[in-house]
């Protein structure tokens, strides 16, 4: 984002209206949507899913290249050496939980899906590695079926925004698919994740510059910015 646009004058008093103003918002705001990881197919894409838990994107994105070029598919991955993964995505950390939550990802999909990604949210998160916020990435910006994918940004500004006062994340994502349309929830969730990690920070959140500023519940000013991580 190249600036804020200006805040939004309406304030909305419901949760529903609150999610329209944020999914209007965020796509003037963040109008192009990519996913920040690099891949090539929906296994590549869930394989750099599981390697960016605790990890930045631009990490992962620097050592999903050899990895991918050692093992692109689902077959290759089910029948890598452990060793070669663990010294190939080293710098991601926890790389031998990752290397068995990869491999183990790969074999089922390889014994129970023919070697393809499932694309029903109750076949992915029987995959080693793969819980709701993973599925939903991969539903979504895998396979073009719309999910809400939420991990601590989403959670963190669903609350600040008034949207859910809800903190299990399973409840998050009821709470928003109840308030969006299922159209915007890939794409709004992603432009969430842009947000918080940009602008609404969890310990620094830089209000002024918010494009919710005009009716955001939760803005804080000046030096007291800092409380609004507690919120």
């Amino acid at each position: 984002m190249t600036g804020a646009p200006p805040a939004q004058a309406v304030r909305p008093r419901s949760p529903r209206g609150r999610a329209h103003a944020v999914v209007e918002g965020l796509r003037e705001a963040y109008p192009e949507i990519v996913v920040p990881l690099d891949h090539a197919s929906p296994f590549q894409l869930l394989a750099a899913v599981i390697l960016s838990a605790q990890c930045t994107d631009a990490r992962v994105n620097h050592v999903t290249p050899a990895l991918f070029a050692y093992a692109p598919d689902a077959a290759t991955m089910a029948a890598a050496d452990p060793a070669e993964i663990e010294r190939l995505i080293y710098p991601t950390g926890f790389f031998r939980a990752k290397t068995r939550s990869l491999i183990g990802m790969a074999r089922a999909v390889v014994e129970r899906f023919d070697g393809e990604i499932p694309q029903q949210m109750e076949d992915l998160v029987t995959l080693p590695g793969v819980g709701r916020k993973t599925a939903n990435v991969i539903l979504g910006h895998g396979f073009g079926t719309p999910g809400i994918a939420v991990d601590t940004h989403v959670l963190r500004l669903s609350q600040r925004l008034g949207l859910t006062e809800a903190t299990d994340p399973a409840r998050v994502e009821r709470d928003l698919c109840a308030l969006w349309l299922r159209r915007d929830w890939s794409d709004a969730s992603i432009r969430l994740i842009f947000h918080g990690r940009q602008v609404c920070t969890a310990r620094s959140p830089r209000c002024g510059d918010c494009i919710f500023r005009g009716w955001c519940p939760s803005r804080v000013t000046g030096p007291v910015a800092r409380r609004a991580s507690s919120r």
